[in-house]
This record gives C-alpha cells, structure tokens and sequence, in this order.
C-alpha cells in the first residue's frame, strides 16, 4: 500500500479533471468507506500506543511515524458506531495531513484505491447516526461506499479557535461592499459554519451552496437573471473536493466564461497546504488558505475586497 501511495505527481495530474482517488477501507464489518487519497500519508499496522492521560474518550493514544508523535484516533468511535470491536492487532493505521496537522485513524481492514470522477459521487442522504459524519457516498462493484467527513470528526475531536476580536475587521472598507454577495461553497456543514461565523459580521450577503456544481447553476442562475454578476459578487470561497463538481473543475469553468473569468476565488482547504498552492496557480484562483484560520480567511477576504474596491474606483 505504501508503494501505491508514494507519487504524488501522479495523482496531481487529476486535477482539473474533475476526478478523485479514494482510499477504501472497513470499521470492524463490511461496509466500506473512504477518504481522498490526497490527504493520505501512509498506511500502515497499528503500532504501539502510548496512551495519553485526560485526552478525548476517542484518541486510543499516540504513536511515533517518521520522526512525528501522531495522535491516533479510532475512526469508528468518532462516528458513533462504538469503539472498534475484538483484538486490534491486526487493524491498521491510515496517518493524514489535514489543516497543517498530522493524525492517524485506527481503522480495519484497508481495501484498495479507487480512481473515479467527482460526477459520480454524491451528497448522502438525511438520516441520523454516521450520516451526519459523512460528505458523500458513491458505488462500487454494486456496494455503497460511505465518504467519512473527517473535518467534522476533527473539529468534534479538537474543536477550532473561533473567535475573532473586532480589531480583525476592517469597518470603513465593509461598509462600502455592505450587502453584497460572497458565494461559498463546501460540502461540509462544519466549514461552512466556520466561514459564516467568520463572514457573518462583515455585513455581506451570504449565499450557500453544498458543492461545485450547485455553485456554478447558481452563477449560471444569475447570469439568465441579467444580474451583474461582476458589480454583486465580491468573490467565492471554496473548498477543493466535494461531490459532483470539485472546487478545481468550478474554478476552471469560471474562468472560461467571458462573463465570469475576472471573478475573485479563493481555494479553502484541509488538503495539503504544499500542494494546493501549486495547484492555485495551475487553475487559476486567487488566493488559497488552509481551513479552519478564522484570522487567515478574514485578512484574506479583506484584501480581496479591498482590491475590487480600488479596481472600481480605477
């Protein structure tokens, strides 16, 4: 499995291609779930654990992987399906980078990689238990493979500084954009709660969509309106990998539209930070920041605005 993971060029030729590579894998049953391979480090046995005192009931304790103290989580019990069941010696360890961070998720047996396009997969349907830690399921050889939302497990696990003091904001240049839309996009109930809490005091108007393909209907929408897009819209903020149209694919078709190509985007993501400001450049977006950085994304927002505002007044 190491093996298959080491290039990471590879995998990056898949970006503005609107595909994905999943990393399959089992919680103690059958049923199959799977997480970006993007965000993956290494697979590996479950080594031995140091347990750590006073930590989260979900933390089983934490582990050295080359050089680093990765804390590992036991991925079954943060989705609320019980601690993972009988002798783990033989389970495994998935070690990722989200958010700048390295974690490891105890998990079962790890099945394959699987190469797909982000048109294939889909928004789960409501329900309760797991469904609200998963951003998608999709199909594979006539099984249900449920996507876990790791970003909402983590945020469970370690919550995120939220607050932000009035000193972040920059009142005289808001109140000349008050009222006007920012788009952001994200599968995640998490982040976009994040984004708003954020946003939410800068006086804009806030429109929501759940992933890249339901961001561009929306631009589209707008544009069979006659709204004028450029003067309304300040700039859209979105995630990389959602259901049916990824952040990549969004930028790129933005970009080729002559109504829509000056618009501003920024790229806000919990995959690796080194290689999505490669990317940002490759796609064209206007910025990227790392998720869950209230101070970061409301600097960044702000000297966007800014920008335009001097463009208008140009």
């Amino acid at each position: 499995m190491s093996n298959v993971l080491s290039s990471v060029d590879a995998r990056t030729q898949l970006v503005g291609q609107n595909r994905l590579e999943l990393l399959l894998f089992h919680l103690g049953g059958h049923q199959y779930f799977a997480i970006n391979v993007f965000k993956v480090q290494e697979v590996m046995r479950l080594p031995e654990l140091t347990k750590i005192p006073d930590s989260h009931p979900c933390i089983r304790g934490v582990c050295h992987v080359r050089g680093q103290t990765v804390p590992v989580v036991d991925l079954r019990a943060a989705v609320k399906m019980g601690p993972m069941p009988g002798d783990t010696s033989e389970c495994n360890i998935i070690v990722t980078e989200y958010n700048m961070t390295v974690q490891a998720f105890l998990v079962g047996g790890v099945d394959r990689i699987v190469n797909m396009n982000w048109n294939e997969i889909l928004p789960p349907t409501g329900g309760a238990g797991r469904q609200h830690y998963l951003t998608a399921i999709t199909r594979i050889d006539e099984r249900i493979v449920e996507i876990i939302d790791v970003e909402k497990v983590l945020a469970e696990i370690s919550p995120y500084e939220q607050d932000l003091t009035e000193d972040a904001y920059d009142r005289d240049l808001l109140e000349q954009v008050r009222g006007k839309d920012i788009l952001i996009v994200d599968d995640s109930n998490v982040a976009l709660e994040q984004m708003k809490l954020v946003l939410g005091p800068m006086g804009l108007n806030i429109v929501e969509a759940r992933n890249g393909l339901e961001a561009y209907q929306t631009l589209m929408h707008w544009k069979q309106e006659g709204r004028d897009i450029n003067d309304r819209l300040l700039m859209i903020i979105t995630d990389a990998e959602m259901p049916e149209m990824d952040g990549y694919m969004l930028t790129t078709e933005i970009r080729q539209d002559a109504e829509l190509k000056d618009t501003f985007i920024i790229l806000h993501t919990s995959l690796s930070g080194n290689f999505n400001k490669a990317m940002v450049e490759k796609v064209g977006c206007n910025g990227f920041l790392s998720k869950f950085k209230p101070h970061s994304l409301a600097e960044e927002v702000q000297k966007l605005i800014r920008l335009k505002v001097e463009q208008g007044a140009g």
